[in-house]
C-alpha cells in the first residue's frame, strides 16, 4: 500500500466514513504516516474544540442588585384590607337593608361588594391590583365630579357622600400595592463587569472577540463540507 492510500483511509476514519481499504498494516510499518495520522489527530480536536469564552464573576454585581427579602410591603396590603373589609361590610349593609329595595339600590350593592372582594383579592394576590385600577381608577373619577355637582345642588349630604371616602381610599391603596409589587420584581438591569463591559445574557454560545464566526458552510481539512 503506498502512502497516499493510506493517508487517505486515515482521513476517512476520522471522518467516520467508510475506509476503502485498511491502513492499519501499512500504518504500523511506516513512521511517517504514523506522524502524518499524529497531526492531524490533533488538527481536527483543535477544530473540533474551542476554549469557552472568559465569563466574568457577576455575583457581586447580581447581589448588590438583588431587592431585599419578600415581607415589606405587607403593611400596606394590611390597610388595604381593613379597607375592603369595610366596603364589604358597607355593601352588605345596602344588600340587607330592607328600605333599599329597589333594584338600583341593589345594583350599588352589588358593585359596592364587587369593589370590596376586588380589593381583597389584591391584598393577597398583588399581583392583580394593576389589573383593577383602569376600572376603578375611571369609576372613582365619574363618582367625584358627580357627587361634586350633587352636593353643589344640595341634592346630596355630606354625610352620603362620606361613604366614598372607602372607595377613594382603596383606589389610592390599590395604586400604592401595585407599585410596591412591580418595583419588587422589576427585572434587573444588565451587570456590569469588573472592566466596565456589559454584559445582558449568556456568552457560552458568543464567539471570542475580534474573531466574528464566518458566514456559510465550512469546509474541513479533507475537502468534505460541514454542517
Amino acid at each position: 500500500m503506498e502512502c497516499e492510500e493510506c493517508r487517505e483511509a486515515l482521513s476517512a476514519r476520522l471522518d467516520g466514513e467508510t475506509e476503502p481499504v485498511s491502513p492499519d498494516e501499512h500504518l504500523a510499518a511506516c513512521a511517517a504516516c504514523r506522524e502524518w495520522f499524529a497531526g492531524a489527530e490533533r488538527l481536527r480536536r483543535a477544530m473540533l474544540l474551542h476554549p469557552a469564552p472568559p465569563v466574568p464573576d457577576l455575583t457581586a454585581a447580581i447581589l448588590d442588585r438583588t431587592p431585599a427579602p419578600s415581607g415589606e410591603g405587607w403593611g400596606l396590603r394590611l390597610a388595604l384590607a381593613v379597607v375592603a373589609i369595610a366596603q364589604l361590610g358597607l355593601a352588605f349593609a345596602q344588600l340587607l337593608d330592607p328600605g333599599h329595595a329597589l333594584h338600583l339600590d341593589h345594583e350599588s350593592g352589588a358593585w359596592n361588594l364587587a369593589v370590596g372582594i376586588g380589593l381583597l383579592v389584591a391584598v393577597f394576590r398583588p399581583r392583580t391590583a394593576g389589573g383593577q385600577l383602569p376600572l376603578l381608577a375611571g369609576f372613582v373619577a365619574v363618582l367625584l365630579v358627580l357627587s361634586a355637582a350633587d352636593l353643589a345642588a344640595g341634592r346630596v349630604a355630606l354625610s352620603r357622600l362620606a361613604t366614598h371616602a372607602l372607595v377613594v381610599l382603596g383606589l389610592a391603596l390599590l395604586f400604592v400595592v401595585h407599585r410596591a409589587h412591580r418595583d419588587r420584581h422589576t427585572p434587573l438591569p444588565a451587570a456590569t463587569a469588573d472592566d466596565g463591559t456589559t454584559t445582558s445574557g449568556s456568552t457560552v454560545d458568543a464567539p471570542p472577540a475580534g474573531r466574528p464566526r464566518p458566514a456559510g458552510p465550512r469546509r474541513q481539512a479533507n475537502g468534505h463540507h460541514a454542517a
